[in-house]
C-alpha cells in the first residue's frame, strides 16, 4: 500500500495526473489572478485544432507509428469555430492574456481564419484584444498569411529545422521543399504577421549542423531564430538524452561567429532566454525545457482538439470539457470548472524528469504526443 500511495503522490507533484479539483470552485475576486498551487497565474491559453499534419518529423510524428493506418481524431468529434471560442472566452475572461493556435498542421483546418476572426472579437476584462497568434509548419502560410492577418491574427511561430533541402527532407520525413517555406516566412513578414518566429529543433546528429547556417540566414532579417532542446514529448519519438544538444552549446557556438549578449526579460511565462547580437544584426532564442526546466514560470494551459484541458505538455490525463460546452453549461459555469482545474494544478515535470518518467512507467501510463496537443 504505502509504495502504489508513493507512486500516486509522485505522479500528481509532477503533473502526470491531475490533481483533486473541487468540480466548481468559487470564482477569484474581480481584479485577482486565478493562480495554481504554485502561485503561477493563468496567461497562455494553447488550441490544438487538429491532430493531423502533412509532415511526419521524426521527433514529434514518426512514420512508423503515425502511418496510412493509424487512425486520427473523427471530425464529429472536434471542437467547432464557434465551442472553441466560447471556451477561449471563458479563458480571456479568468486571466489568458495570449492566445496560440496549434495543432498537428493548424492550417489543415478548414477555414481556419474564420476561427481566427471570432477569437479576435474577445476582449480582456481591461477591455483589450488578447495577442492572438499561431504555430505553423509553413507549408501552407504562403497561400494562407493575408487571410489570417484579415482576420485578426497578431503574429506567427513557423517551425523549420533546417536550412539545407536534404537534412530539411529528412527531419520532416517529407516531400515539401524547404523553400515552400521560405515562402510562407517572406508571406507572412508582408502580410504584417511580424516579427516571425522561427522555431528550431535541435537533435544531436541529425540536425546540430544547421545552427550556424540557420542563424547566418536569418542575422539580419527582423525574424527570430529560437532554438529548442529535443524533448521526451510523448512516447512515440524513442527520445535519448544522448540526443539533446544543451541550449548552453548552442550559445557557445553561435558566439564564437557572432558575439552575443543576454537580453533581460523579467515577463513570467516566457519560456526563450533571449540573447542578442553585439553588431546589432537582431537576435535569438534558446528554448531548455530538459536541461534548464522553466516550471516554476509556466502560465500556460492547453486544450486538446476535441476538447479536453492539459495542464502541462509532458501530461497524461486531461480535463474534459468538451462535456460542459455541449452539455449546455453557461459561461459561469466554465469558469468555476476552470477556477477548480487551475487551482489544483502543481504540474513541475521537467524539474523531475526522471523520478516522474520512473513513475509513469510503474503506472504503465503515456504522456500525451505533440501532434495532438502542440509544442
Amino acid at each position: 500500500m504505502s509504495r502504489v500511495i508513493f507512486l500516486t503522490d509522485r505522479r500528481e507533484a509532477a503533473g502526470l495526473a491531475p490533481a483533486p479539483a473541487r468540480a466548481f470552485a468559487p470564482l477569484p475576486a474581480h481584479g485577482e489572478p486565478l493562480l495554481d498551487t504554485r502561485w503561477r497565474p493563468l496567461r497562455d491559453l494553447r488550441i490544438s485544432v487538429t491532430d493531423r499534419c502533412n509532415f511526419r518529423c521524426t521527433y514529434c510524428m514518426p512514420r512508423e507509428v503515425f502511418d496510412k493506418h493509424h487512425e486520427f481524431l473523427p471530425h464529429r468529434d472536434l471542437l467547432t469555430f464557434e465551442e472553441i471560442a466560447a471556451a477561449a472566452r471563458v479563458f480571456v475572461a479568468m486571466g489568458v492574456r495570449k492566445i496560440r493556435l496549434t495543432g498537428g498542421e493548424p492550417l489543415l483546418r478548414r477555414n481556419i481564419e474564420t476561427l481566427v476572426a471570432l477569437l479576435a472579437e474577445l476582449r480582456t476584462p481591461e477591455g483589450r484584444k488578447p495577442e492572438l497568434t499561431l504555430t505553423t509548419n509553413g507549408s501552407l502560410l504562403a497561400r494562407k498569411a493575408q487571410a489570417l492577418k484579415d482576420a485578426g491574427l497578431d503574429r506567427v511561430t513557423v517551425s523549420m529545422d533546417a536550412l539545407d533541402p536534404a537534412v530539411f527532407a529528412r527531419m520532416s520525413d517529407s516531400d515539401f521543399d524547404v523553400a515552400r517555406v521560405l515562402e510562407g516566412i517572406a508571406a507572412a513578414a508582408a502580410a504584417g504577421l511580424a516579427p516571425v518566429k522561427v522555431n528550431m529543433v535541435v537533435r544531436k546528429g541529425a540536425n546540430d549542423d544547421q545552427i550556424l547556417p540557420m542563424a547566418r540566414h536569418f542575422r539580419g532579417s527582423g525574424h527570430i531564430l529560437r532554438f529548442i532542446e529535443y524533448m521526451d514529448v510523448g512516447s512515440t519519438n524513442g527520445w535519448n538524452m544522448a540526443e539533446v544538444v544543451p541550449s548552453a552549446d548552442v550559445v557557445a557556438r553561435l558566439s564564437e561567429a557572432w558575439p552575443l549578449r543576454p537580453l533581460q526579460d523579467e515577463e513570467m511565462g516566457r519560456v526563450a532566454a533571449r540573447w542578442a547580437y553585439a553588431d546589432g544584426a537582431g537576435e535569438i532564442g534558446v528554448i531548455s525545457s530538459v536541461t534548464q526546466a522553466f516550471c516554476g514560470g509556466c502560465t500556460r494551459a492547453r486544450l486538446s482538439p476535441e476538447g479536453r484541458l492539459f495542464l502541462c505538455l509532458f501530461a497524461t490525463h486531461g480535463h474534459d470539457l468538451r462535456a460542459l460546452l455541449r452539455g449546455g453549461a453557461d459561461e459561469t459555469r466554465l469558469a468555476q470548472a476552470l477556477a477548480g482545474i487551475w487551482r489544483g494544478r502543481g504540474d513541475n515535470y521537467s524539474e523531475h524528469r526522471a523520478q516522474a518518467d520512473a513513475g509513469l512507467a510503474a503506472a504503465g501510463e503515456h504522456k500525451i504526443e505533440m501532434s495532438y496537443i502542440g509544442g
